[in-house]
């Protein structure tokens, strides 16, 4: 009775933890054309909800009152109202949209369309093209910088880094990273950016003074053939003290000091990690894991898994609404 005690009363101390700040977590489920919602302070699948074919990449706009959808094989972007999650609208995207980022002005959304080599800036508000700009071969991720100057696109097969300044819709610069660039993220203060080698199985850490190449990354999991580790997602703390790396097919992920570049520690998620979000505070950070079908909830602090949740099949993109 004791030991049942015990258990009930350390259960309910790891849900107020989670309590703490709680918060609706969208995850896109590729397989299913579903969304799953969990609620943080249980870690439950709450509710599923249809969409277009293919979801894959997902976010929330900055003042967290409409998600988009990157449903790919509509080639489209779909727009749901945060609080009904009922589909509100859509907006024309290009061919195969997979990634996209939000200008801080919260009105132009930046996409990357891998099948057409473009980058597509629509204004969300009016549904308007605003640009189509010529990128590099298989587009696919996206980043913004915080103060807005710049605009990223990974193309995978071109193996680059395009920048693209946001006043002028123009492409001006080019860096040449590992084979198939999967994701970019901006430090805070936009004085680098991290952009993951997903073949190369490096995240190249790029300086935006003279977008050159600062450090490269390499990742080695003991047990674990190098072809399998492939960088994909990637999240920074806000205190500037860690990097975390989806390391895919290696089903880790890394966790990397952002002030030595040296891997710490690898953490042990689900099947094909793709991507990752925080919880509201950053005590907690979420995992898609693709072949699994499932979300592992890390804790940032012990840098170790919690627990795993399952969601629908092949979940892929994930969102975070206080």
């Amino acid at each position: 009775m004791r030991k049942l005690l015990l258990s009930s009363v350390l259960g309910l101390g790891l849900l107020a933890s989670f309590s703490a700040h709680s918060a609706t977590v969208y995850v896109s489920n590729e397989k299913d054309d579903t969304v799953s919602v969990i609620d943080s302070d249980t870690m439950k699948v709450v509710r599923t909800f249809e969409v277009g074919q293919r979801p894959r990449g997902i976010i929330l706009s900055h003042d967290h009152k409409k998600l988009f959808i990157c449903t790919s094989d509509d080639d489209t972007v779909e727009i749901y109202d945060a609080a009904t999650e009922k589909k509100i609208g859509e907006l024309p995207s290009g061919a195969d949209p997979e990634l996209f980022a939000l200008h801080p002005d919260n009105r132009r959304l930046y996409i990357a369309n891998e099948d057409d080599a473009l980058t597509t800036v629509v204004d969300v508000e009016t549904s308007e093209v605003i640009a189509q700009i010529d990128v590099g071969v298989e587009p696919e991720g996206m980043a913004v910088s915080h103060n807005g100057k710049w605009a990223i696109t990974t193309s995978e097969t071109t193996n680059m880094v395009h920048w693209i300044d946001t006043a002028k819709n123009e492409l001006f610069e080019n860096t040449l990273i590992d084979a198939r660039p999967r994701y970019g993220v901006f430090e805070k203060d936009d004085s680098l950016l991290w952009a993951s080698s997903e073949i190369g199985g490096t995240v190249s850490v790029i300086e935006t003074e003279n977008f050159t190449i600062k450090k490269k990354i390499k990742f080695a999991i003991k047990g674990i053939h190098q072809d399998r580790v492939q960088p994909v997602g990637m999240r920074l703390t806000s205190d500037g003290k860690y990097a975390f790396v989806a390391l895919g097919p290696a089903n880790h992920v890394a966790v990397v000091n952002r002030k030595t570049y040296e891997v710490e520690k690898y953490i042990l998620v689900g099947r094909r990690v793709w991507h990752m979000e925080f919880l509201p505070g950053e005590k907690q950070l979420l995992t898609t894991n693709g072949v699994s079908g499932d979300v592992t909830l890390v804790d940032v602090e012990k840098q170790e898994a919690i627990k795993s949740v399952k969601v629908g099949r092949y979940p892929w993109g994930v969102a975070v609404k206080p």
